[in-house]
């Protein structure tokens, strides 16, 4: 009698990479964000010095407000040598009614919005890989404050974000979200469809709602709660990023910067 031999079914691409992918890195802790990515030295001293583990540096976008001489590869890699968490934020188009100075120059179209969303999703990516930071990581969409109407603005910054955060899920990343508490993430609370589901690949195909919210309130309360900015349920369990102080000069180990402060308890890069 011929022995039946069981051969193991073999795993398909998609399959294969899925098993080797990194799992999402989360950090609880306090960050800070400049403009520019500052000087390795600065970060150095604050490392030793500041009470900040995680720092949000600026990948790209048509409204990305400040140049970045230091943001590459290397910057990176020798930042996340010194221990710091990243948070990628992408400076896309902004609010057909924005407010804020950042959103002067490229808008999203209230015709073209979508297309817009998916075009820049798929560029953030691009730029995130080119900083060599890995799939699964979340790379934050900066949406500065607008006039919230709750009609034909807000409805326009939902198609390009839902869009935006589709092109990031098909490449692999997380996406994220930064907003006003009042405005962008005002507009998203609102939507009904949200639900929680697991920081795993798979699961980011369930639609274009973003997997982190970053909000900011001023209100100079070191905490990622959701005062009077999310529902107990919205986003919870390692999904919030909290900017609660903003354009404030620090200095710590002798180095000096003006930064936002950010309570933190999300996913932050991963780096090849």
């Amino acid at each position: 009698m011929l022995a039946l031999l069981c051969v193991p079914a073999l795993a398909s691409p998609t399959e294969a990479a899925a098993a080797t992918r990194r799992l999402p890195q989360v950090f609880t802790g306090q960050a800070f964000d400049t403009c520019s990515a500052p000087d390795l030295s600065l970060l150095k001293a604050w490392r030793q010095k500041s009470p900040y583990g995680a720092l949000g540096i600026y990948v790209g976008g048509s409204n990305r407000g400040c140049a970045q001489p230091r943001l590459n590869r290397a910057y990176v890699r020798a930042a996340s040598a010194m221990g710091w968490r990243l948070l990628p934020l992408y400076v896309g188009a902004q609010a057909p009614c924005v407010t804020d100075a950042h959103g002067r120059g490229h808008r999203i179209s209230y015709w073209a919005g979508f297309g817009q969303g998916q075009a820049e999703g798929a560029d953030a990516v691009r730029q995130a890989r080119a900083l060599g930071l890995a799939d699964n990581s979340p790379i934050y969409l900066d949406m500065e404050a607008y006039a919230r109407d709750r009609g034909k603005c807000s409805l326009a910054v939902l198609r390009y974000t839902t869009a935006w955060s589709r092109a990031v899920h098909g490449s692999g990343y997380l996406s994220g979200f930064y907003s006003s508490a009042d405005s962008g993430v005002a507009d998203l609370a609102s939507l009904t469809a949200y639900r929680e589901v697991p920081l795993t690949r798979s699961a980011q195909q369930v639609g274009g709602l973003p997997d982190v919210i970053w909000y900011a309130r001023w209100d100079h309360r070191s905490s990622t709660d959701g005062y009077r900015a999310l529902g107990q349920s919205q986003w919870a369990g390692h999904r919030r990023v909290h900017q609660y102080v903003g354009n404030t000069t620090e200095s710590h180990g002798g180095a000096s910067a003006n930064i936002d402060r950010n309570a933190v308890d999300a996913p932050v890069a991963l780096v090849e």
